[in-house]
């Protein structure tokens, strides 16, 4: 096992790379939205963020990818900081067990989505947002660009298109829910907001950074605090049991971190009081999760002995 000081990360870092290179198989990139499909899924980044800002990084760290499903722990975490418990009346927080885009079991709980990482939860969080704050999407990108201090962040319209030219299923979630009153705002509306929400391209390195407060237990990167401590867990604990689809128990088990998946490729995960981190590499497998992004958090928890167990 490496020491855990700060100079240790960027061998750690290198290793991981090297040994993700030799590996053969590395899944499929996201074909249902045709922005993404074209992406070479042998692409790799990793990057770490300590709690000052210090980043390392290695491969490609510094590429910007469609963030994706990972922006869900940043809208959660805005609506949250902003109507604090009372969202829990309108999202669960138990992991599904079924694909993230399924509509089963919204009927037989009559609207209320399992948690907020499924897309009916995100939705719903979504919509919460943007009535509080007038421009969710705008929200969550302004709050990306402080905290990775990364100004030029943006959305890709491209992806946005793409996601909206396909999004049926993100649609019939919606207006189900609003059948049920679970839903606020004009569904086209929500829809637009979501799909912006999921376009927004970063890097390994603005993730990683833009995460850090939840390893500091709620504190921004200027020192103010979003969340409480105890909201802060909350998220960290939710990412742990359904941040990776119905995939979340199996991530546990090899990576031992709460983390957030994108089928972009992109992986963010906590260390809470010690540094967060993402992964990049656009290979999925058959449950949306970047196959090379989960080994290389799997090495990098098993070489630093750096895990919540």
């Amino acid at each position: 096992m490496t020491t855990t000081s700060s100079l240790a990360f960027q061998p750690v870092l290198e290793r991981i790379a090297e040994e993700i290179e030799r590996t053969p198989g590395r899944g499929r990139p996201a074909d249902y939205i045709p922005a993404l499909a074209a992406c070479d899924p042998r692409r790799f980044g990793m990057a770490v963020a300590e709690l000052d800002g210090t980043v390392y990084g290695v491969g490609d760290w510094r590429q910007p990818f469609s963030a994706q499903s990972i922006t869900k722990v940043f809208t959660l975490a805005l609506d949250l900081a902003r109507e604090g418990d009372s969202l829990w009346e309108h999202v669960g927080r138990e992991p599904s067990g079924n694909p993230f885009n399924s509509l089963v079991q919204l009927e037989y709980e009559n609207g209320i989505p399992r948690n907020p990482f499924i897309n009916a939860g995100a939705l719903v969080v979504t919509d919460r947002l943007h009535t509080r704050t007038g421009d969710a999407a705008g929200e969550l990108l302004a709050f990306l660009r402080t905290e990775s201090g990364n100004p030029a962040l943006g959305f890709d319209q491209e992806v946005a298109a793409s996601e909206s030219a396909h999004g049926a299923r993100n649609a019939a979630l919606a207006h189900f829910m609003a059948s049920y009153g679970n839903i606020d705002n004009p569904v086209p509306v929500l829809l637009e907001q979501y799909f912006r929400q999921c376009s927004v391209a970063a890097s390994c390195a603005d993730l990683a950074l833009a995460t850090t407060f939840l390893a500091r237990h709620g504190i921004r990167s200027d020192g103010s605090r979003l969340l409480s401590r105890s909201q802060a867990k909350q998220i960290n604990a939710i990412m742990l049991t359904c941040g990776t689809y119905d995939a979340a128990g199996d991530f546990a088990y090899r990576v031992g971190l709460p983390g957030k998946s994108g089928v972009g490729g992109g992986v963010i995960a906590v260390v809470p009081g010690r540094c967060t981190l993402c992964v990049w590499s656009p290979g999925l497998d058959e449950r949306g999760n970047s196959v090379a992004g989960v080994a290389a958090l799997d090495r990098f928890t098993t070489l630093t002995g750096l895990s919540v167990f």
